[in-house]
C-alpha cells in the first residue's frame, strides 16, 4: 500500500471512529432506536390473562371526577373482584395514587376490603434529583435518581397493600421503551408497579419471580411491547361495579386498575407504536407481559460493538478498495440485509444492537470510495487529455476523454495504420543565413500548417523531429477512411507551403518546400517508453518505410507507396515513378508522385 493510500485510509478511520462516536453518543443515535422499534417491536399479545379495568369516560360520567370519590367506590371494586374466594383474581394492581386522607371511615374502608383481599398493589412515587454523591472510591459522581422524596399512599392503605413506585421512564426521543426492576432505597429493596405484580402473580402460581439484566442506578432494562394501544382486554370500571360484567371472568388473572380516558393525562408515547398514545395502566401490562415471557433486552457493550463494527468496516473498506462499483455495490447490500438480519435475532436473544450505526459507517466507506475512485477517474482521464491534446486531433482528445476503457499504460498493439512524413526541404541551409529568430518564425509557421493539415484529416500527431513531422491515422481509434485522410492530409500541406513560400520569399528571399512520405501497413501502435516518460508513437517496417519515401520525395513532391496508391486510386490522379531503393530494405519499393485529389468521401 502507498504513502497516499495509507493517508487516505487513515482518514477514512477517522471520519469512521467520528460518525461512531457521534451517533451512538449523539441525538442520531435517537433514530436508530426509532428504527429499532419500528424492526423488533410486534404486536403479539400472548398472555391472555391480563386485564384492565379502566377508568373510563364512562366510569367518570356515572362517578363524576376521581379526585372527588370517596374511598368507598375502590373498596367496592375489591370487594366484588375478591367475594368468591375461588374465582378472585391473582393480584390487583391499583395503578392510582391514594396518597392523602379524604374520609376517614370511607378510607378505612378501602384499606380493610384490601387487606381482606391479601392480594392488592397500591402504587407510590419517587421524585428524583440529580445530586453529587461520592462512590465506594470516594470520588464524586452525579447521581440523577437520587430520591428526593416519596408520594405514598395514606397510612391505613400503605400497611394493608403491597406498595411499587409506578414512574414510567421516558427516553429523550419522547417514547417508553425501558422499565425500572428495582430500587435499594433506605436500606431496603423497592420495586416498581410492574415488577412487584409480577413477582406477586408468580408467588400466587408457586414460582419464583425471575428480574431481568438491568443496568444503570436505576436498575433499568428493555422490553418488548406486547400490544398496542387497546390491545388488552379492557373493560369499563362502571361496568364492573354495576354487576354488568360478572367479576369470575377474573378468576386467577392480573387485574389492573388505571386512568383510561384523556382528561386523567395518563398517557403516553409507546415505542410501539409511534405518533400514538399509551394509558400508563396499558404500559405496566405491557412491562409485566414482558417479564412474564422474558421479552426484554439489554444494550450490547458499546466497546464490544465498536471494536467489531470496527473490524467489520476495515474489511469492507479493504474489499471496497479492489472490487468495482458494482460488486461493491453488491456487498454493501449483502451487509446492510445482513445487519438487520442480525440485530433482529440479538433482539429475540436479549441483547439491542444498534440498527444503523453499522449501516452507516459502511455508506461512509462506501461513498468515500466511490468519490474517491471518481476523482481518481477524473484525473486519470485529465492526465490522459493532457497528454494527448499535445499531438491528437480536438475530435480525438474528445472521444479519448469519453472513452472509459481507454488506458494510458505502457505496451502497444498491431494495427493497420497509415503514416505520413514530412520534412522542409531547405531548411538546414536556409537557417544559415539568417537570424534566429527569422528561423524560429518560419519553422513556427511551417509546423502550424503541418499541425492543422493533420487534425483537420482526423490523424494523430506523432512528433516533431526538427523541422520535420510524423503523423498516424487509425490510430489510437478506428477512423474511417484513414488511407485516404493521409493522402488529404499530404495535399493540403503542399497546398498550404505554397501560400508560406510565397509570403516568406518576398519577406527575406527565401524559398522552401516540402517533402513528403505517405505509406500503410501493420505497425505496433501505443504508448513507449517507461512509467515516468512515455510517447504515444508507430513503430514497425510501415513506419521505416514511409520516412523512407519522405526523404527520397524533391521539393514538393508527394511519394505514395503502392499499397496507398491501390487503396484509394479511384480518387486520386498519380505519376508511375517505379521501384527505387529505399535504405534499409533489400528489396526495391514502388512508388508514385501525388498529381491530385479529388475529394469526395474524406470529410
Amino acid at each position: 500500500m502507498t504513502k497516499r493510500s495509507l493517508k487516505s485510509a487513515g482518514v477514512t478511520v477517522v471520519v469512521i471512529l467520528i460518525s461512531m462516536v457521534f451517533l451512538y453518543f449523539g441525538t442520531v443515535g435517537l433514530w436508530d432506536v426509532g428504527v429499532s422499534d419500528r424492526l423488533n417491536q410486534r404486536e403479539s399479545v400472548t398472555n391472555k390473562n391480563i386485564y384492565i379495568i379502566g377508568i373510563d369516560d364512562k366510569t367518570l360520567e356515572e362517578y363524576g371526577p376521581v379526585n372527588t370519590w370517596s374511598r368507598d367506590i375502590p373498596a367496592k371494586l375489591v370487594e366484588i373482584l375478591s367475594a368468591d374466594e375461588a374465582a378472585k383474581p391473582a393480584v390487583i394492581g391499583f395503578d392510582v395514587i391514594y396518597s392523602e386522607t379524604v374520609d376517614e371511615e370511607a378510607d378505612r374502608h378501602f384499606a380493610d376490603a384490601c387487606r381482606e383481599a391479601g392480594n392488592v398493589v397500591t402504587a407510590m412515587s419517587f421524585s428524583f434529583r440529580e445530586q453529587p454523591e461520592r462512590d465506594e472510591d470516594g470520588k464524586v459522581v452525579y447521581n440523577p435518581y437520587h430520591v428526593d422524596y416519596v408520594i405514598d399512599p395514606y397510612g391505613d392503605l400503605r400497611e394493608s397493600t403491597q406498595t411499587g413506585y409506578a414512574n414510567t421512564l421516558v427516553d429523550a426521543d419522547g417514547y417508553v421503551r425501558q422499565a425500572m426492576a428495582y430500587l435499594d432505597y433506605e436500606g431496603e429493596r423497592a420495586y416498581s408497579l410492574s415488577s412487584l405484580i409480577y413477582k406477586e402473580y408468580q408467588e400466587s402460581l408457586g414460582e419464583e419471580a425471575v428480574f431481568p439484566d438491568t443496568y444503570g442506578r436505576n436498575n433499568r432494562y428493555y422490553f418488548s411491547y406486547s400490544g398496542k394501544p387497546g390491545g388488552y382486554s379492557v373493560v369499563s370500571m362502571a361496568d364492573v361495579l354495576d354487576g354488568t360484567v360478572d367479576s369470575r371472568i377474573f378468576q386467577d388473572a392480573i387485574v389492573l386498575v388505571g386512568a383510561y380516558a384523556v382528561g386523567m393525562q395518563d398517557a403516553y408515547a409507546p415505542a410501539i407504536a409511534h405518533n400514538s398514545q399509551m394509558y400508563g395502566v396499558e404500559i405496566h401490562a405491557n412491562i409485566i407481559e414482558a417479564l412474564l415471557e422474558g421479552r426484554t433486552q439489554l444494550a450490547v457493550s458499546p466497546v464490544l460493538y465498536a471494536l467489531l463494527a470496527g473490524i467489520l468496516c476495515g474489511i469492507f473498506f479493504a474489499c471496497a478498495r479492489k472490487l468495482n462499483i458494482l460488486p461493491a455495490t453488491a456487498v454493501l447490500a449483502a451487509a446492510l440485509i445482513l445487519d438487520v438480519v442480525f440485530a433482529k435475532v440479538m433482539y429475540g436473544r436479549g441483547s439491542l444492537v444498534p440498527v444503523l450505526l453499522l449501516p452507516v459507517c459502511l455508506v461512509i466507506i462506501y461513498l468515500e470510495r466511490m468519490i474517491q475512485g471518481y476523482l481518481a477517474e477524473v484525473l486519470r482521464r485529465r492526465r490522459v487529455v493532457d497528454v494527448f491534446k499535445q499531438y491528437v486531433a480536438p475530435q480525438v482528445v474528445d472521444k479519448i476523454s469519453k472513452d472509459k476503457d481507454f488506458e494510458l499504460v505502457l505496451g502497444g498493439e498491431n494495427r493497420h495504420i497509415a503514416v505520413l512524413f514530412v520534412d522542409i526541404r531547405g531548411f538546414t541551409t536556409m537557417s544559415e543565413s539568417l537570424k534566429p529568430e527569422e528561423v524560429v518564425e518560419i519553422l513556427n509557421e511551417y509546423l502550424s500548417l503541418t499541425t492543422k493539415s493533420i487534425f483537420d484529416n482526423g490523424g494523430t500527431l506523432d512528433k516533431f523531429v526538427g523541422d520535420a513531422t510524423m503523423a498516424v491515422f487509425n490510430a489510437p481509434f478506428d477512423l474511417d477512411d484513414y488511407i485516404f485522410r493521409a493522402v488529404c492530409t499530404a495535399w493540403d500541406m503542399k497546398a498550404g507551403a505554397d501560400a508560406i513560400a510565397e509570403k516568406f520569399e518576398k519577406r527575406f528571399g527565401k524559398s522552401v518546400a516540402f517533402g513528403i512520405g505517405v505509406n500503410c501497413g501493420n505497425a505496433v501502435v501505443g504508448n513507449i517508453g517507461c512509467d515516468f516518460r512515455m510517447d504515444y508513437t508507430a513503430i514497425g517496417d510501415t513506419v521505416n518505410t514511409a520516412s523512407r519515401l519522405e526523404s527520397n520525395a524533391k521539393k514538393g513532391q508527394i511519394l505514395i507507396s503502392r499499397e496507398v496508391y491501390e487503396a484509394v486510386k479511384d480518387r486520386i490522379a498519380v505519376t508511375p515513378i517505379g521501384e527505387i531503393p529505399l535504405k534499409g530494405k533489400s528489396n526495391g519499393v514502388f512508388v508514385y508522385q501525388l498529381d491530385d485529389v479529388r475529394r469526395k468521401t474524406a470529410e
